[in-house]
This record gives structure tokens, C-alpha cells and sequence, in this order.
């Protein structure tokens, strides 16, 4: 990764570019690393219907990406070998999923209930969506999701409104599935909609994605976390200490890879380097991304929209 903090000397701080990251930002495929490349493939395959798109080896590694349609939403990473995700430390808390209306929801939560390589943790009605979490086969924290339209949503004293009120599975199941939308599951359309993270503490984490990367805070109320976004998102990522306080930087492990973030144009790409320069954070830019790491060791991959599948790959 090229340090570029040497380049500060020639950019003053007035020149830093705003301090904000455009609100059409989005979230893109999350890579995983696996040690069962074929085990997880089959798991996200069944239990998620989610479509192997493409695979490419680097060196002694395969990288496979799988997705709805030719939206890539997660990419799996072979490296057997590494040791297993430790729950204390900083990486993953769940990749979220989204989904377009409550029926695509209920079919995919239908169908990673029935795979007994799931396991259910849980689910909740945060005012802004409804949500179901399940953990894959390797450790790797699953939301998968829908919202509730914007104008639904409540604010008070300046500050978005999230709760964690009860979600009877059953009775959602029971409301929204049909066998119309089981049958057609795979082809509803999914993505990324959040990454959660586990940090060792809430101001670092604040300091990274906010103050450097753009995000905007939207819920900074729960203990030990803090919800940001762009463009007045409920949230695009999510950092939370419930099971990483104090969690130094990341060792070799299984577990979150990347975390991908596009923005809309390569101004937005300029003004986030302008913000990273200022900020004295190393990054690498390839003209169609800038990569980084958080202060956890986590990269994150800041690209423009329009990826392809060989984009995804070459992360």
C-alpha cells in the first residue's frame, strides 16, 4: 500500500476538499475470507440463493464472487490455513443484506431457516426496518433485511429514531411468504446495505470513518456503538465494542477481508484523498479506487459505480 501522508506538506488545510461523502454513496460486495471455499460457496448458495458469478486464482488462493442477477454481494476467499473468526476481536459484527419488499425478505429468511447449517440469533423491528440474523457456517455475522420507506421514519432533537422492539419470525413468515415468491427467490434482487463492524473503541472508530472517510453520524445513543451514513441513510456502517473492547489491531485470520464502499464520481474519490492526506492516513489509488485500513487493520475499499465482476475480483 503507497503512504502517501508525505504529500501533506503540499496540501493545506484549507484545501481540504468537504468533509462529507456524497450522499448517493452505497455499500458494494463484502469479501470473506474462508477455509472451506466449496463448504461456504454451497452455504451461501443454498441458504442465501445466492448465484456463484465468476472465480478467479491469485497465487495459491481462489477468489469466488456470488451475487442475485450480476449484482455481486459478497466475494469468498480461500485461504485454508488461517486461523478460525474470534468473536472478541476487531472485523465483522454481520454483513447486512437488503432486499427490495418483505416477500424477497421472507423467502430468503425461509430458506436460510430451513439450511441446518444456520444458526438463527435472532430478530428485530428497528422502526427503520425489519431485520432476521443468522450466523454462517465459519462464524460470519448475516443480516439480512428490508426498510421501511424514508417518509416513515421518526426523528427527534435532530437525531434518527432506532429501536430494537421484538419481530415474531413466525408471524412474518407467516404474513409475507408465499410459495410464488420461495419459488423465485433467487431471482429478486438483492445487496449490501450495511457493514457492521467490531472495533476496540468508539472515538478511534469515530475519528476513521467519520472525520476521515465522510460518513455522517446518524444514531450515536446505543452503548458502545455508533450508526453513519451518506445522504441521510439510517446507516451504511456500523461500529459497535460489545465484543471487542478494547481489541488491538487484527491478526491473520478468517473472517471480513473488505469492506466496499462506491461513491459517483472520481471528485468524490479526489475529495476523500484530500481528506486522508489531511488526516495523515496511508491509501493506495488506482485511479478507479482508493484503498485503506482502518485503525484495526480492516481495508476498505472506497471505488467508483460500475464495477464489474472483474473488478470485484481484482480487490
Amino acid at each position: 500500500m503507497t503512504d502517501t501522508t508525505a504529500e501533506a506538506a503540499a496540501i493545506s488545510t484549507a484545501e481540504v476538499s468537504d468533509a462529507t461523502l456524497n450522499a448517493a454513496t452505497d455499500m458494494d460486495a463484502v469479501t470473506l475470507r474462508v477455509g472451506d471455499l466449496e463448504g461456504m460457496t454451497s452455504y451461501y448458495s443454498g441458504a442465501l440463493a445466492l448465484e456463484p458469478l465468476e472465480e478467479r486464482s491469485r497465487g495459491s488462493e481462489v477468489h469466488r464472487v456470488l451475487g442475485r442477477g450480476r449484482t455481486p454481494m459478497v466475494r469468498l476467499v480461500g485461504t485454508p490455513g488461517l486461523p478460525a473468526v474470534d468473536p472478541r476481536q476487531a472485523g465483522l459484527f454481520h454483513t447486512a443484506f437488503l432486499f427490495p419488499d418483505a416477500a424477497a425478505l421472507a423467502a430468503t429468511v425461509y430458506r436460510a431457516a430451513q439450511d441446518p447449517r444456520s444458526r438463527f440469533s435472532g430478530s428485530s423491528d428497528h422502526l427503520v426496518s425489519e431485520a432476521f440474523y443468522f450466523t454462517d457456517p465459519e462464524g460470519n455475522g448475516i443480516e439480512l433485511y428490508v426498510d421501511r420507506p424514508r417518509d416513515q421514519w421518526s426523528y427527534a432533537g435532530g437525531g434518527l429514531q432506532m429501536g430494537t422492539l421484538y419481530l415474531d419470525p413466525n408471524a412474518y413468515l407467516q404474513q409475507n411468504l408465499t410459495e410464488q415468491t420461495l419459488a423465485g427467490v433467487g431471482r429478486a434482487a438483492g445487496k449490501v446495505g450495511h457493514v457492521h463492524l467490531q472495533v476496540g473503541d468508539i472515538p478511534t472508530a469515530r475519528a476513521f470513518y467519520i472525520d476521515a472517510l465522510g460518513f455522517e453520524t446518524t444514531v450515536d445513543t446505543y452503548p458502545g456503538a455508533l450508526f453513519a451514513s451518506a445522504g441521510g441513510y439510517h446507516h451504511h456502517v456500523a461500529m459497535n465494542t460489545w465484543n471487542s473492547a478494547g481489541a488491538g489491531p487484527r491478526a491473520a485470520a478468517l473472517g471480513l477481508g473488505d469492506v466496499a464502499i462506491t461513491v459517483p464520481a472520481r471528485e468524490d474519490l479526489d475529495a476523500l484523498a484530500s481528506r486522508l492526506v489531511h488526516h495523515r492516513i496511508a491509501f493506495a489509488d488506482s485511479g478507479r479506487d482508493i484503498v485503506l485500513r482502518d485503525p484495526w487493520g480492516t481495508q476498505v475499499t472506497v471505488g467508483l459505480p460500475g464495477a464489474d465482476i472483474d473488478d470485484v475480483l481484482s480487490r
